[in-house]
């Protein structure tokens, strides 16, 4: 397994953008990244999907990353999104992120124009010719409409060095165990209450967005599982496993847990459309979900 690579085993958390008055409120930013570096996070993912990176401009998109980076000041990993489904402009994100100091980066797989096989291969190929920091491929046919299927991320794999990580979204074990048992891939849960069947066969870690409220919580699931302590591990999967479900079940990421952090003192400001906040009775239903996890 990749050295640099695994540096980015453990817990990292996908960053809600705070908006406030239309705006990037970029002091609530850096309050949210030392919350979470003071809580021992492996890495911080900012501008990706919980980051409502389609949402903000291109200059506000580099602009979070450079504050991220900025405030993490070398103490924690960070690895921002810079995805798109434009090749071009991936390779524009990719560039900045690298030149602000990023250690990684997330790219999502071209999204809407539905590429084919060889066209995934082509657009990873073009930023890992080009940047010098590891990418970590993102695969999220629910949010793409297409599948980056196995055979293109072990022939990715296996053809750049540059290509170190993955994280699976796909909820879809066996394409997982597939890649896991055909690479040194470093794999990232890209679902908070998969983490655990992921470390099972193979995986390193999760990218998670229920660390935004209880990274102490998927810390201990993954250190657990690490150090062989399967009973702790599985204590912790089941434990968060019903925040996950009973919380980010209630509406699309980010509005959960954008709503879930001003619950607890954390206002992050609001959604920016298309997304809308929970409605009354979502809300209601949230509070009652933190109440009984004991964070309210």
């Amino acid at each position: 397994m990749s050295t640099r690579a695994e540096e980015f085993a453990g817990l990292s958390v996908a960053m809600v953008t705070p908006f406030r008055d239309g705006n990037v409120d970029y002091a609530a930013l850096e309050k949210n990244a030392e919350f979470l570096i003071d809580a021992g996070v492996t890495c911080l993912v900012p501008v990706g999907t919980t980051g409502e990176s389609p949402t903000l401009s291109h200059p506000e998109h580099e602009e979070v990353i450079r504050v991220v980076v900025k405030t993490a000041a070398g103490r924690v990993k960070v690895m921002p999104g810079t995805g798109s489904n434009s090749t071009d402009e991936a390779l524009s994100l990719t560039r900045a992120a690298e030149k602000a100091g990023a250690d990684a980066a997330l790219v999502v797989g071209p999204y809407y124009n539905k590429p084919m096989q060889e066209g995934f291969y082509q657009h990873f190929k073009a930023l890992a010719t080009a940047v010098g920091i590891p990418i970590c491929i993102y695969n999220i046919p629910g949010r793409t409409a297409k599948n980056i299927e196995p055979a293109t991320i072990i022939r990715l794999a296996n053809d750049f060095p540059t290509i170190t990580m993955l994280k699976e979204a796909t909820g879809q074990m066996d394409q997982a165990s597939q890649i896991a048992g055909a690479t040194d891939l470093t794999i990232l849960s890209g679902d908070d209450s998969m983490t655990l069947p992921y470390l099972a066969i193979g995986g390193r870690g999760v990218i998670s967005v229920v660390g935004n409220i209880v990274p102490q919580d998927m810390i201990a699931l993954c250190n657990a599982f690490f150090a062989g302590d399967m009973k702790t591990a599985q204590a912790m999967h089941h434990k968060t496993f019903q925040l996950c479900r009973d919380m980010l079940g209630l509406s699309t990421n980010p509005i959960p847990i954008k709503a879930a952090m001003k619950l607890m003192g954390m206002d992050t400001g609001d959604v920016r459309l298309p997304l809308t906040p929970l409605e009354p009775e979502q809300e209601g239903k949230l509070r009652g979900t933190l109440e009984r996890y004991g964070l309210i």
